[in-house]
């Protein structure tokens, strides 16, 4: 048992495009994407326990009390096989479940993060990202937590330099979208290949030029599903200054980039307004830190 407590941010990924492209032989589909993530997310405490527990906090919290066995949980035993250690973890679950901003994935590379500092294990992160991958395809870049080019099924992530901190909107209709319908609903895809990681990026109009020609794939299955996600993204797109709307992942959240805060800040207050069974939260691109680590004795 370890003294003190540990708190670890588990920020939301945004998959600033998704390309995929042909079914692998171990059955998922081969996938590029520039991944980002937002100063919006989860968060993780970490407590001294002589077992290893779960307790569930925050608006979400609800969505998750009926899992059989959460991410984290799966995450926290897997790195306890070298540790032999107890911990109880607190989720405070501020996003939405099952959509498409790594939730889950996110949490589980928090608790991944965390009780590595916790336990004072010292796995290194290329130990870490190879963990990771066993959990689930958007864990290693939420392990990562900072931009990366993401291929593979998922696995093969690869740091990038930092964007600048544009404001972003984050949309989800209330509803959770599954990964596995979308990607049955699949018919056209861009395939691999189409893209190559940004070179630099320094205002919201090198962003949007580089994103010109790309998209998120699996947006137009995701809406054949769930038409209001159609809805989002007008909502989005019509607000003034706003650059580039788009779903995020398999949905329903999607994300509205602005090259200024105010117009950013004027858009949430309108569509939370126009809108108050949806999820709407400002934002904005996170830096590099975001998912640090903050320890109390």
């Amino acid at each position: 048992m370890r003294p003190g407590t540990v708190s670890v941010f588990a920020p939301a990924k945004i998959n600033l495009f998704l390309h995929v492209g042909e079914r692998r032989d171990d059955g998922y589909h081969a996938l590029e994407s520039l991944v980002v993530f937002a100063e919006a997310g989860d968060r993780l405490t970490i407590s001294p326990a002589e077992d290893i527990s779960l307790a569930l906090a925050g608006r979400f919290a609800a969505s998750l009390a009926d899992e059989p066995d959460n991410l984290v949980l799966t995450a926290a035993r897997a790195l306890a096989l070298s540790a032999s250690a107890g911990a109880r973890i607190t989720l405070e679950k501020n996003l939405p479940v099952a959509s498409g901003i790594g939730g889950g994935s996110a949490d589980a590379a928090a608790a991944l993060r965390g009780l590595n500092a916790y336990w004072g294990l010292e796995r290194s992160e290329a130990d870490l990202l190879g963990l990771a991958a066993s959990l689930g395809s958007d864990v290693p870049a939420c392990l990562l937590s900072r931009p990366c080019w993401m291929e593979g099924r998922g696995e093969r992530v690869t740091p990038l330099e930092p964007l600048p901190s544009f404001p972003l909107i984050l949309v989800n209709p209330g509803i959770a979208v599954p990964t596995g319908p979308v990607f049955a609903e699949l018919n056209l895809r861009t395939g691999i290949g189409a893209m190559h990681p940004p070179g630099k990026i320094e205002t919201v109009w090198d962003l949007v030029a580089y994103l010109a020609h790309a998209e998120n794939d699996l947006e137009a299955p995701a809406c054949r599903i769930a038409p209001v996600i159609d809805d989002v993204v007008l909502a989005l797109d019509r607000e003034p200054g706003c650059v580039l709307a788009q779903m995020s992942g398999s949905g329903a959240t999607c994300f509205g980039l602005f090259e200024q805060e105010q117009f950013a800040l004027g858009a949430a207050e309108r569509i939370a307004e126009d809108h108050p069974d949806w999820w709407v939260r400002l934002t904005r691109i996170a830096g590099p830190d975001i998912g640090r680590i903050a320890k109390s004795e």
